[in-house]
């Protein structure tokens, strides 16, 4: 691309925003032209609102001085989304009226008929439900969510399964990273040597989100999976990596062989090789018996693959395995800059402008090359 689009990051001083300008620093296709964040942050120099977590803060940020998150402050035509569900219901709409293309991290609109749930190596085909999206809202933009980010690691694992065997049944407990509850998180005294048996919202949001992650499209309606999860969460002393543990049913029971087999072989949706976020391969299968580990493993594929190991007979159900990924690259800032990586790679957003011009969105849009 011979210009960078500008982009926008909303909730930029909070922790998932952070891992926004992270993951945009020096991007190839866009550039953090604006931050926004709260009023009691706007004003200020980046450097001096943001209580920087982790690494060096990208000099080509430091000196933004930081917005309202409204449209009339913030120009992009590309927002990249951390804000807090408390605050994303108002403003993520607004600036999907006012023209603008939302990558959204936030729980709000991810179960709505007309909302893209999307993780690009599974189901970019759901990206087609954006021209419906604004015939039905009247919008000029749009908005793209991604999952939650322990569904994100299970629909990852369980994407080429349900593809081969179909996936009937799930039982998911989840351990998952104290950087998921955000910062300053949760209190030391409360999580150093312990397990908290419960995370708000966050069994529900499992239960629900994997169903529409796995289902089919015509590009109008997801047909959601017919899958029946129970879901256990859990916040453990680990800073990032999500692991989940899963026992699987299917409709057709595979050998424990036959499962490596297709996991080994997964390379996720090919319209998403060759993007500069793409982990290649997206699915990593270890045969070590104590692996997956966060502490080894959860930088694979610079934060965005998802590590899978002891895949085995299950006597409740057919399978277990277990599967692990870093809960803020990959099930967060990550996952969204990839959606906006594909959408300006199939035409859907000017490689130039930043305009979406979904206008160019036909049948073929998202289909594998093999098929097109």
């Amino acid at each position: 691309m011979s210009t960078r689009i500008p982009v926008a990051v909303l909730g930029a001083t909070g922790a998932v925003g952070q891992a926004f300008v992270r993951q945009l620093a020096g991007h190839p296709w866009f550039v953090i032209a604006e931050v926004g964040a709260s009023e009691r942050s706007v004003g200020k120099r980046y450097a001096d609102a943001a209580r920087w977590l982790e690494g060096t803060l990208p000099a080509e940020v430091a000196a933004l001085e930081v917005l309202p998150c409204t449209p009339e402050a913030i120009r992009s035509p590309i927002v990249f989304s951390a804000l807090d569900s408390g605050v994303a219901g108002d403003a993520e709409p607004a600036f999907a009226r006012a023209g603008r293309l939302v990558l959204s991290n936030a729980k709000n609109f991810r179960m709505a008929d007309d909302v893209p749930l999307v993780i690009p190596e599974v189901n970019a085909a759901h990206l087609g439900l954006l021209a419906t999206q604004q015939r039905t809202r009247g919008w000029s933009g749009a908005i793209v969510t991604n999952a939650n980010c322990a569904t994100t690691v299970m629909a990852a694992a369980l994407a080429p399964l349900h593809e081969a065997f179909e996936v009937r049944q799930v039982l998911a407990v989840t351990m998952q990273a104290v950087s998921g509850a955000g910062y300053p998180g949760v209190a030391s005294l409360d999580i150093l040597g312990n397990v908290i048996p419960f995370i708000n919202d966050e069994e529900p949001k499992i239960e629900q989100e994997l169903g529409k992650l796995l289902g089919r499209t015509d590009g109008t309606a997801v047909r959601h999976a017919d899958i029946v999860v129970s879901a256990h969460a859990n916040r453990v002393p680990v800073e990032h990596g999500h692991t989940v543990c899963l026992s699987v049913g299917f409709a057709r029971r595979p050998s424990v062989e036959e499962a490596l087999q297709v996991l080994r072989s997964w390379t996720g949706d090919t319209v998403v090789q060759g993007l500069p976020s793409a982990a290649l391969p997206s699915l990593i299968v270890r045969d070590e018996s104590d692996r997956p580990q966060p502490r080894r493993d959860v930088m694979s594929g610079r934060g965005m693959a998802t590590v899978i190991g002891r895949v085995r007979d299950d006597q409740l159900l057919h399978l277990r395995l277990v599967a692990m990924s870093h809960n803020v690259v990959r099930g967060a800032a990550g996952g969204s800059v990839l959606n906006a990586e594909l959408l300006v790679s199939r035409g859907l957003v000017h490689r130039e402008t930043g305009a979406l011009q979904l206008a160019t969105l036909t049948s073929t849009t998202f289909a594998r090359p093999e098929s097109a």
